[in-house]
């Protein structure tokens, strides 16, 4: 999705575009560059590389590449803010983004239940569209335990499994990040309500 609000806007207005995807989920923009070339634009135009850390220094560093939008993680960002920003470019840096909400007494109780499922667990919660923290105000606290039961419904298995609700994170990393947070939350007095891992 992220993709889509870059580079249009980019080859519209008459530029180049490289994009360098994620090495852990380069899928979704090889889908992406199919699509641009069946859509007849020009080869070139849109160009895919793929790598780490040195092909983001190579982005960062080439003298024809003289812009960079970057979305993703603080520590990622703040690299690629300094070193492009260094070498000339202009560089937009979206970083760590997370989304939060707040539930009023009077919304929609069943498509509130729906949004709330579908934004935590929805990519496995692994996304910047993701709602990490939600305030219930008032009487909305009570839609809480069917929040919880929608979670404990979610079908839960292989990515590309039939009827399959919610993948694998994407790393071991990934995991013990999320098994860190809930510790840490439960350290801090918070109720775990739902707890795959138990």
């Amino acid at each position: 999705m992220i993709p889509l609000w870059m580079f249009p806007l980019a080859i519209t207005t008459g530029n180049t575009f490289v994009m360098k995807p994620s090495e852990k989920t380069p899928g979704a923009t090889m889908m992406i560059a199919e699509l641009v070339k069946e859509s007849g634009i020009p080869d070139g135009v849109f160009n895919v590389i793929h790598g780490g850390p040195d092909t983001v220094n190579f982005i960062c560093d080439h003298p024809d590449i003289r812009a960079i939008s970057f979305v993703g993680g603080n520590g990622a960002g703040e690299h690629i803010y300094k070193r492009g920003s260094a070498n000339g470019k202009r560089v937009q840096s979206n970083m760590g983004a997370k989304n939060h909400g707040i539930v009023m007494p009077d919304c929609d109780r069943q498509a509130t239940i729906n949004a709330l499922a579908g934004s935590a667990f929805g990519a496995g919660g692994q996304r910047c569209m993701a709602l990490p923290a939600v305030i219930f105000v008032g009487e909305a606290a009570d839609m809480i335990p069917d929040v919880v039961s929608k979670g404990k419904g979610t079908r839960v298995g292989p990515g590309n499994g039939e009827n399959v609700e919610m993948g694998p994170v994407i790393s071991k990393e990934s995991l013990t990040k999320i098994e860190r947070l809930i510790a840490s939350a439960e350290e801090q007095g918070a109720d775990i309500l739902l707890d795959a891992g138990n």
